[in-house]
């Protein structure tokens, strides 16, 4: 730990924390105390999207703080009424009507909420392997292991097993997906009673707890059950959302739009915290007569709207959509080389620039190279992978027998090049402590 750091650090073990002091960041770099820069693979948690330290968004959050700072959430802002304009132009479907919130969790909270309200009903349906935040009601929606830390959780919440090819308990012997995934939502629902689930809630893209994009078809059978059952259907995009899918949201990767959408991360690129719960005008339709039971002290906040507008005025200006879907294909291209050379490589998996490599014993049993849904110590080999590559100042996304690779979407080529030469040298220590 610093001296005199007198932090309590987020999901650790406190004393055998060592975390590296930064003081500086830009582009897809940043720079510890000792003047050594790191390449920043993981866009820190997914978040940094238009590079560190973009002048269009410093710029935007020194001019907002001359100008207005901060304002009651009861009062209409400049920046909070465009960042509202703006996100009903990008979204998909109808989706025009944005709740603003602090952060991702708290967009879970209010995605929830309304369900509830709008509905009348009281459970939610949420998947296994996913996380939705740390507050009580995200927590609790959050089915991987670190949702035991706030157990006994709220009520009304229900778990169901999620697509996950490369682990599927339904269909891995199989050639194809045949979606008993879906399969499996349903009758999660069609148990509980259809009539008393307000909400299905999925990361379109699973998130941290294994980075699985779904079969074709799996989101548009969670659409089509809700449609028959009059059930919401909640897409987490705190992730996926703000082009790093090269679309602007992953629902569009698949051609299906949800009733409700939280975004967050992207949204500003994490330059100061601000979330969004986005709704169809047909779910923001019933507040027109009925109360709307939700707030919050720094709702749609000016600096960190006016962070917004700029970065959805960088997204669209530097084209950064396209520019992921491009840095998305070689990406995967490299990584599939790799695995071909490695045999701790599993699975390779992704989209847009969103990837994971998958580490295994043996390709044959599939054994993790380090136990999945625990957050006990890495094993032997696991952690030698960890150290070649961190050892070269490339910081990628580790959990588990996990790496993953959540970039800023302004990474160069040559970046790519260099984190991929990096992740080679932790794949050969893997490959060496194996043979």
């Amino acid at each position: 730990m610093p001296h005199n750091d007198r932090r309590l650090y987020p999901w650790a073990v406190q004393g055998t924390l060592s975390p590296l002091t930064i003081v500086g960041a830009q582009g897809s770099w940043f720079v510890d105390e000792g003047g050594g820069r790191h390449l920043d693979l993981a866009a820190q948690l997914a978040y940094t999207n238009v590079g560190h330290g973009h002048p269009r968004v410093v710029e935007a959050i020194r001019r907002q703080a001359a100008e207005l700072p901060v304002i009651g959430p009861g009062f209409a802002n400049r920046p909070a009424t465009r960042l509202a304009e703006m996100l009903a132009e990008v979204t998909p479907g109808d989706l025009n009507r944005t709740f603003f919130t602090n952060g991702g969790a708290e967009a879970i909270e209010y995605a929830i909420r309304i369900a509830r309200q709008v509905t009348g009903r009281l459970k939610v349906v949420t998947r296994y392997q996913s996380y939705h935040g740390s507050t009580l009601g995200a927590i609790t929606a959050t089915g991987e292991n670190r949702r035991v830390y706030a157990e006994p959780g709220a009520a009304g919440f229900v778990k169901t097993l999620d697509p996950y090819r490369y682990r599927c308990p339904f269909c891995r012997a199989n050639g194809a997906c045949t979606l008993a995934c879906a399969d499996a939502v349903e009758q999660t629902v069609l148990g509980e009673g259809p009539e008393t689930v307000a909400a299905i809630v999925v990361e379109p893209v699973t998130g941290l707890s294994g980075l699985v994009p779904p079969p074709d078809g799996y989101l548009r059978r969670l659409r089509e059950l809700c449609d028959r059952h009059g059930i919401l259907l909640v897409f987490d995009e705190v992730i996926t959302g703000f082009c790093r899918t090269g679309r602007w949201f992953a629902s569009q990767v698949w051609d299906v739009t949800p009733d409700l959408m939280t975004v967050a991360k992207g949204l500003t690129s994490g330059y100061v915290p601000l979330g969004a719960t986005i709704v169809s005008d047909r779910v923001a339709a019933h507040f027109d007569d009925n109360y709307l039971g939700a707030g919050l002290t720094y709702a749609a906040h000016p600096l960190a709207c006016a962070a917004g507008c700029a970065v959805l005025e960088v997204y669209v200006e530097e084209d950064l959509a396209a520019r992921a879907a491009a840095t998305g294909e070689r990406m995967a291209a490299g990584l599939s080389e790799l695995a071909d050379r490695h045999p701790c490589v599993g699975d390779v998996r992704g989209v847009g620039m969103i990837a994971c490599l998958e580490l295994v014993r043996s390709r044959e049993t599939r054994e993790p190279l380090s136990p999945q849904r625990t957050e006990g110590p890495l094993t032997a080999e696991m952690g030698a992978v960890r150290g070649a590559i961190l050892g070269r100042r490339v910081w990628p996304l580790f959990r588990w027998n996990l790496i993953g690779l959540t970039p800023p979407l302004t990474l160069t080529p040559e970046e790519l090049d260099h984190g991929l030469d990096a992740l080679d040298a932790g794949l050969e220590a893997a490959d060496r402590a194996l043979a």
